[in-house]
């Protein structure tokens, strides 16, 4: 129970950014949250909070241990309300985001059979490639790629996403295959662009994760025209395999530098910290992860 305590006070003080803030939801002295925090880095043997009188920031073992906590303790809370909801079906309205060419092939459909299933919910599925804020726009629940930096929000992994150079045989055959990252200088890259920055490609050089940045004669910021652009010959894209499976399946495009692939991120569903997640946002959740896990679903 004490070890228990400890995880929940870590995984409160982490979210809200301070002892006192901790302390006063759960009705104690912060002498009592700090103890708790004190004998849990004790016992694991690491530190996971760097305080001063003013601040209080993560470690990298902290961010990691708190995204497993989070974790847990929403399957804990989950398993509970199974228990305690019984035969009550989900009903409401549930509101979510994606980013735009993901949720129209991998969100939007599924919505759709979501619904079939639980006919008493009604959906609203906003698509944007910003990111939305969750609380402020009345959002339930978020599809996003990649890192999450906001520790506010609680994040599921639903699946694992890599990145890929790809460009069709006819661009390969005019312009020569590319052996290194290095050789992208020579190569007409088509570039996603955001907040009118290029964006930089990311490698495993020497085992260390390193971007590069590229360039060409053609850049979006829309990831579907980019790989519109590669399709039609115009030069290499850096894009996500979700995206281009079914063209590389079918040959009209194939992948290069492939012992430099970056490591996976991931697709995460995430959503604001709360005590009661209500059972709508719980069997989305659920049934997104389960549609992923399918190794069938990413190749039809």
């Amino acid at each position: 129970m004490d070890h228990f305590k400890q995880i929940t006070t870590f995984a409160a003080v982490a979210t809200k950014g301070s002892l006192s803030a901790a302390a006063r939801e759960e009705g104690v002295a912060p002498a009592v949250i700090s103890r708790r925090l004190d004998a849990l880095e004790e016992r694991l043997g690491v530190k996971l909070l760097l305080r001063t009188t003013r601040t209080l920031n993560l470690t990298y073992e902290g961010s990691a241990f708190l995204e497993d906590c989070q974790r847990i303790l929403n399957d804990l809370s989950n398993a509970e309300a199974s228990v305690s909801l019984g035969g009550i079906k989900a009903s409401g309205h549930l509101r979510v985001s994606a980013p735009g060419g993901f949720g129209r092939q991998h969100v939007a459909p599924l919505v759709h059979d979501f619904v079939r299933e639980h006919p008493e919910v009604t959906v609203s599925l906003d698509l944007s490639d910003r990111v939305v804020d969750l609380l402020n726009e009345n959002m339930d629940c978020a599809v996003r790629i990649g890192v999450l930096p906001d520790s506010s929000l609680v994040g599921v992994k639903l699946a694992d996403n890599q990145r890929l150079v790809v460009a069709t045989p006819t661009y390969l055959q005019r312009h020569g295959r590319p052996q290194h990252p290095s050789d992208l200088a020579n190569h007409n890259c088509l570039n996603l662009v955001s907040s009118g920055a290029p964006s930089g490609w990311l490698f495993t050089i020497q085992g260390e994760a390193t971007p590069i940045r590229v360039s060409g004669s053609l850049a979006c910021n829309d990831g579907s025209s980019i790989l519109d652009w590669a399709l039609n010959d115009a030069g290499l894209a850096w894009r996500s395999r979700w995206e281009v499976q079914q063209h590389l399946r079918s040959g009209k495009l194939v992948t290069v530098l492939d012992d430099f692939i970056a490591p996976p991120n991931a697709i995460y569903a995430v959503f604001p910290q709360r005590k009661h997640l209500p059972l709508r946002v719980r069997l989305w959740i659920d049934f997104l992860k389960h549609r992923y896990s399918i190794d069938s679903y990413w190749n039809t």
